[in-house]
C-alpha cells in the first residue's frame, strides 16, 4: 500500500501527529510571587471594598427590603436615595444603631453600622404607623 507523499510509515506516527499535538498546551508564565497568602490578599481586597463603600457613603438594600420595594411598587428617585443616604449618615453621627429614616412618604428601617436598609414601606400602606426595634428616627 502506498501512502501519498510518504508522510507516515506507521499508525504510531499518525497518533503522534494528530493525537499528541492536541494535548499540548501553552504554558502561561508565572507572575512574580508577592509573598502574600490567599488569606492576606482576600483580607486586603475586603478592606478596600469597605473603605470604598464608606467613602462613597453608599447604602445597601437587604434582599427583604428589595423585595418590599418591588412588591409595593416603590421606586426611589436619585434625590430620595441621596436623602436616604444623608439620613443614614446623620443617624450614624448620633450613634443610632437601628434607625427609622423617613423620606417623603417612604419609611425605611436602616441598620446603621452596616449601612443596610432592612425594610421599606410606604407610610400610606402601614397600619397604625408603629415602628418597633429602632433606637432613633431621622426625618428628611
Amino acid at each position: 500500500m502506498n501512502i501519498p507523499n510518504n508522510q507516515f510509515h506507521s499508525i504510531a506516527q499518525v497518533q503522534e501527529q494528530y493525537l499528541n499535538n492536541s494535548k499540548k498546551t501553552q504554558r502561561v508564565p508565572d507572575k512574580p510571587s508577592t509573598g502574600l497568602t490567599f488569606q492576606d490578599v482576600l483580607a486586603q481586597k475586603s478592606a478596600e471594598q469597605v473603605r470604598a463603600a464608606d467613602s462613597a457613603g453608599s447604602i445597601k438594600f437587604s434582599k427583604h427590603a428589595a423585595n418590599r420595594l418591588q412588591d409595593r411598587n416603590i421606586e426611589l428617585t436619585d434625590n430620595q436615595l441621596e436623602r436616604l443616604q444623608e439620613g443614614t449618615r446623620k443617624a450614624n453621627e448620633k450613634g443610632i444603631n437601628e434607625s427609622l429614616v423617613i423620606v417623603d412618604q417612604l419609611a425605611f428601617i436602616v441598620n446603621i453600622p452596616n449601612k443596610t436598609v432592612v425594610t421599606a414601606m410606604d407610610q400610606t400602606d402601614t397600619q397604625d404607623n408603629i415602628y418597633t426595634n429602632i433606637d432613633g428616627a431621622v426625618i428628611m
